[in-house]
């Protein structure tokens, strides 16, 4: 019986997908909740499992195909078996090795690593090696078309030699933008243009807080079962002071200014497709536990590719930790609808001046970037001298001062 793969049904917010890597070719067996193809939308990468075991009898759209929700893309014919597959007409004096080729399995080679984005599709789809293939990109590099190129007349024994660039050749690459990096890129236009955007700085002693963590680390592990992270006291004190100043947790709709009683707040995670913020949701009722739990499940799906549509929806707040890859300051740009975000960044140890004595001490420059047609600069340095004391002062946070 021949059984339809859909599209799923996708939010409102979606308005249409593109295909973005068959795992699977025509002709080959599939099992019941298989991955068979990974959808790109404008925010996450969607995965389409086989509804029944049997065989992928036929593809209706090829990679880089735009598809709608509830759209058939594929057959499979349950519960059949699969079968070598016969050589096309065009395809009967094809040398062996040529066919060989053909049956290698259909995820990309470990050693795709170091292609472009638009090479491992290329090296999944056709089943390269690009160990096999001489490249003519930069240091010998492997790119989209010395794939190309090896796939119509390539082989893995004898791979045909690929010339090299001149000397003082500047070889060049286009690759169209990823549906996820084209929306990121509208959305920090969208902000540019349209939010009155200020930042303002300040910087955190974080000693009591790195004395907290070396001091208590190994019992919250034991006892939670998850590492005690630099995040969550951030996300901790960020939640007490949005409470504290609700002009920073608001939006502004039209000409009205919606002030949120909750703090949902995005924290920033980057992918090797961009920049996602999933949404720790209801935080001013999570102990650091909690939070530095749903951080580590939430980065976990991000590396796997596995974050819904759900799990990015809202937010009230975002923190971005440009740290992790070492900055020492940058100005983040607001997430709209939101009108904030704040910025941490790398520890570095300095020379302070403490009770009138040179000290060295683990520093952090902290920014917040906001919407100056509904926070003032008073409500946004306030906001950030909160942040300061609570870090400076752990035990403030603990005791919701």
């Amino acid at each position: 019986m021949s059984i339809e793969v859909k599209v799923p049904v996708l939010p409102e917010s979606v308005s249409d997908a593109t295909i973005a890597t068959w795992h699977k070719k025509a002709g080959d067996a599939v099992k019941r909740d298989e991955n068979l193809v990974d959808l790109e939308t404008d925010k996450v990468v969607l995965e389409v499992p086989s509804p029944v075991d049997g065989v992928l009898k036929e593809i209706r759209h090829a990679v880089g195909d735009t598809v709608n929700s509830e759209q058939v893309i594929a057959i499979i014919e349950a519960g059949a078996a699969a079968a070598a597959p016969a050589p096309a007409a065009n395809e009967a004096a094809a040398p062996a090795p040529a066919r060989a080729e053909a049956a290698k399995p259909t995820a990309a080679p470990a050693s795709s690593a170091g292609l472009s984005p638009a090479g491992r599709r290329v090296a999944t789809e056709e089943h390269i090696d690009p160990s096999k293939v001489a490249g003519t990109g930069r240091d010998g590099r492997v790119t989209k078309e010395d794939l190309v190129n090896y796939g119509k007349g390539g082989s893995a024994a004898a791979p045909v030699p690929a010339a090299r660039p001149t000397p003082g050749a500047r070889p060049e690459e286009r690759v169209p933008m990823t549906r996820m990096r084209a929306k990121i890129a509208e959305r920090l236009m969208q902000s540019k243009n349209s939010i009155a955007m200020l930042t303002s700085f300040n910087e955190v002693n974080l000693a009591e807080v790195v004395k907290m963590r070396k001091s208590l680390g190994e019992q919250f592990q034991k006892t939670h079962g998850i590492k005690l992270g630099f995040m969550s006291f951030f996300v901790k004190a960020a939640a007490e002071a949005l409470k504290r100043h609700p002009v920073i947790n608001a939006s502004v709709d039209g000409n009205d200014v919606i002030y949120h009683g909750y703090q949902d707040i995005s924290i920033a995670v980057s992918t090797d497709k961009g920049l996602v913020t999933p949404v720790l949701r209801d935080v001013q009722d999570m102990g650091f536990a909690d939070i530095e739990q749903g951080i580590a499940d939430y980065a976990k799906k991000a590396r796997d590719g596995k974050l819904s549509l759900d799990d990015l929806q809202g937010g009230t707040f975002t923190i971005t930790n440009g740290g992790t890859f070492g900055s020492l300051l940058s100005t983040p740009i607001v997430n709209p609808p939101q009108s904030a975000i704040l910025g941490m960044h790398t520890i570095k140890e300095r020379a302070i001046v403490e009770n009138g004595q040179v000290i060295a001490a683990p520093m952090m420059y902290i920014a917040i970037s906001y919407d100056h047609r509904i926070i003032d600069g008073k409500d946004a340095v306030l906001f950030l001298v909160d942040i300061k004391d609570q870090l400076e002062n752990p035990q403030r946070m603990l005791l919701g001062l």
